[in-house]
């Protein structure tokens, strides 16, 4: 089995990636639904974090507001590692779960979307990295029209994870997403054909003809 890191900073469209990967074989382990798996009601995380910050962040319903918890926490970075701590543990166990029952059904192509995988240093636990990018302002733009956010929000978004200049050079493949769709798709068909090749030897430096 191939284990493939997939990272993109926010707005980068790594989980339209994700999709396309998706859609020609590869298992996908998606970090954003097992971040909302991690805090659901009862869980260990959430009560930590309503005791943590208190019951503001309730939606009516019960459950945890996570757009409320997000305006609170990205605008500080103290508060956001504190958030970080709570949660990642818990997104790791069940990611890990999901890894290990894909390595039992024997899934050759397996990809973790992780957002903050070069911030949490887990680069070494992959076969391969891929790296989506796009331009900051190209980013900023599909932040405010494609979720609605406000543009100061969107930008304390941005400025929360490392620079994507610095991951470029540590990841195996790069996909560059400023264009369309379809150069997009072709960019994710060159990789994709990358990846099944190196299903032969794993460990190998990767390369996209």
């Amino acid at each position: 089995m191939l284990l493939v890191g997939l990272t993109g900073n926010i707005g980068s469209g790594k989980s339209t990636v994700a999709r396309m990967l998706a859609d020609r074989g590869a298992t996908i382990v998606d970090a954003d639904v097992l971040a909302r798996r991690a805090v659901e009601m009862g869980t260990r995380a959430f009560d930590q974090i309503v005791a943590r910050w208190g019951s503001r962040l309730l939606a009516p319903d019960g459950h945890l507001d996570r757009a409320a918890l997000r305006q609170l926490v990205f605008a500080d970075h103290d508060q956001l590692e504190e958030l970080n701590a709570i949660v990642h543990p818990e997104i790791e166990r069940l990611r890990q779960r999901l890894v290990e029952q894909a390595v039992a059904r024997g899934d050759r192509i397996v990809v973790c979307d992780i957002p903050l995988l070069f911030e949490r240093h887990m680069t070494e636990r992959f076969d391969r990295i891929i790296l989506v990018d796009a331009h900051r302002a190209v980013r900023l733009e599909r932040l405010v029209r494609d979720r609605g956010l406000r543009e100061t929000e969107a930008m304390d978004m941005i400025a929360a994870q490392m620079p994507a200049e610095l991951k470029r050079a540590r990841a195996d493949f790069l996909i560059e997403n400023d264009g369309t769709i379809a150069q997009l798709d072709r960019r994710v068909q060159d990789v994709w054909s990358a990846l099944q090749r190196d299903t032969e030897s794993p460990r190998s430096a990767a390369a996209v003809p």
